[in-house]
């Protein structure tokens, strides 16, 4: 029996397991992706063993770990299958910087195309926001402190701001102060009233009865005047408007006085304390942290890219095709990306690519390409059954969500079942008859069905409970579903 062993001739024996019990399994992935996604096991599974993968290789002991690659992943199947929606929805799982680009954009501005290194540093852009989020709700607590202590500044001063001062704050809140103290010590019986004036009024901020109150506070100036962009078509002129946009934020911020009630100061004051308890160096450190181990990025239309076999035979567009796959190849290979906060190595950022390939193939793409992509998953068409697993069993299923919209005005939509097959029919003949754009079907025509009732609410419909069958839906898409040439149009 062969025993692998490391270059320091330690064996990679079973032991207990390094990786935490919280973490999702594949299993548990793909349960939690059925909760959103009807059908298309193979991509979950793929994804599935892609994520757990990467905990795998975060735990691997030794210098081996820098050496295990991601397996990238190319998802192949029609619009509207959920390609996109099982890449976002396993970045959520796995609490990941994800950004999705489309593979088209890098071709369509001017002759150059946008510079294939800004998803990596939207990538950036995307984690430093996400850390800096999750930063923030940690200290939210004590800047709610913070905040209580400035608003009893404002309302009552502290002791060194003067007695008359003091005494004016008390008369004008109302508070009935006993003083304890010794008369003959001035400044103890002062500090004795501040500190029991302050008391009280903490006490009735933190009840809420002064919500209403107005007050003036000072607050820096937004520097939504003074944002600076620079249009243009190359990654250089990017870095260039984030250059000059941090120098602008560099230079000092005017205070401005302004006037609010008490419950809008609570939230303008506690924006500005939570941004000074959060380290932005830690966040930043972090946020690149995530994004050379965790992130993923999402790379729609490649197909667009890919130079079909037959055609213009690398004249005209080809060439640009080409070209940006050249571009997309280092990056995916692994490179280092210059952003505005620091250098983003991309060794092991997972890529998922995805399209149609109607025309193309994934042959098509560059030889280079094609080995940086090994997994491949061809996600199928949607039948009927699966549409109307899709209107009843997800957690955002289309229906759930008009019945809340409705739910809003007092008026309850109720769908039978017959009503739901009738849909679920009428989207598969229709993507079969004229152009199979997948679920995407379910939203044009529910639109359809709806509309006489979404314009009736309130005024003209006054019922509290509205029942859909399927009478109704065939009244209401039966002649426009068997016309094919009216279908091109409405459906």
């Amino acid at each position: 029996m062969l025993e692998l062993k490391s270059e320091d001739s330690t064996p990679y024996a079973a032991g207990p397991s390094l990786i935490d019990r919280e973490n999702l399994t594949p299993g548990q992935i793909v349960e939690q992706l059925d909760k959103y996604i009807i059908g298309q096991k193979e991509a979950k599974k793929s994804v599935a063993i892609a994520l757990r993968n990467r905990l795998r290789r975060q735990n691997v002991v030794g210098d081996l770990r820098d050496e295990i690659m991601p397996n990238n992943i190319i998802m192949i199947g029609p619009t509207g299958v959920g390609k996109t929606e099982i890449a976002r929805r396993l970045a959520k799982l796995a609490r990941a910087p994800f950004v999705k680009v489309e593979a088209s954009k890098f071709t369509e501005v001017g002759y150059v195309g946008r510079d294939v290194e800004s998803m990596i540093r939207d990538l950036a852009e995307q984690s430093v926001a996400m850390v800096r989020s999750e930063k923030s709700e940690e200290v939210r607590g004590k800047a709610a402190q913070h905040v209580e202590e400035r608003l009893l500044d404002i309302l009552i001063p502290p002791v060194g701001t003067g007695t008359s001062d003091l005494e004016e704050s008390v008369e004008e809140e109302g508070l009935q102060v006993a003083s304890s103290g010794d008369s003959g010590d001035e400044g103890g019986m002062e500090r004795e009233i501040n500190r029991k004036s302050r008391q009280k009024m903490l006490e009735r901020l933190r009840s809420g009865r002064m919500e209403d109150r107005q007050i003036e506070i000072e607050t820096s100036g937004d520097g939504q005047g003074g944002m600076m962009q620079i249009f243009g078509p190359l990654g250089q002129m990017e870095e260039l408007g984030g250059f000059m946009q941090d120098l602008m934020s560099g230079m000092p911020k005017k205070r401005k006085k302004r006037r609010l009630t008490i419950a809008e100061a609570r939230k303008l004051l506690e924006q500005e304390e939570v941004q000074k308890l959060i380290d932005m160096d830690a966040v930043v450190k972090e946020a690149l942290r995530k994004v050379e181990e965790s992130g993923i990025v999402f790379i729609d239309e490649i197909d667009k890219i890919a130079a079909p076999t037959t055609g213009a035979g690398g004249k005209g567009p080809d060439v640009s095709r080409e070209g940006v796959q050249r571009d997309l190849l280092p990056i995916v290979e692994g490179s280092n990306v210059t952003t505005k906060y620091g250098v983003v190595r991309t060794d092991h950022v997972l890529f998922i690519a995805s399209g149609a390939f109607h025309v193309a193939r994934p042959s098509d793409l560059i030889p280079e390409l094609q080995g940086r992509f090994p997994i491949r998953v061809e996600l199928k068409s949607l039948t009927e059954d699966d549409f109307f697993k899709i209107l009843t069993q997800p957690r955002n299923a289309l229906i759930k969500q008009y019945r809340a919209l409705l739910m809003t005005e007092g008026v309850e939509l109720e769908f039978t079942d017959d009503a739901i097959r009738e849909i679920a029919r009428t989207a598969a003949k229709v993507n079969e008859s004229v152009e199979n754009i997948g679920a995407r079907r379910l939203h044009t025509i529910l639109t359809n069905l709806l509309e006489e009732l979404m314009f009736g609410i309130p005024e003209q419909i006054t019922e509290s409970r509205v029942v859909i069958d399927a009478d109704r839906v065939r009244e209401k898409l039966g002649q426009v579903a068997a016309d094919r040439d009216l279908s091109q149009y409405i459906l």
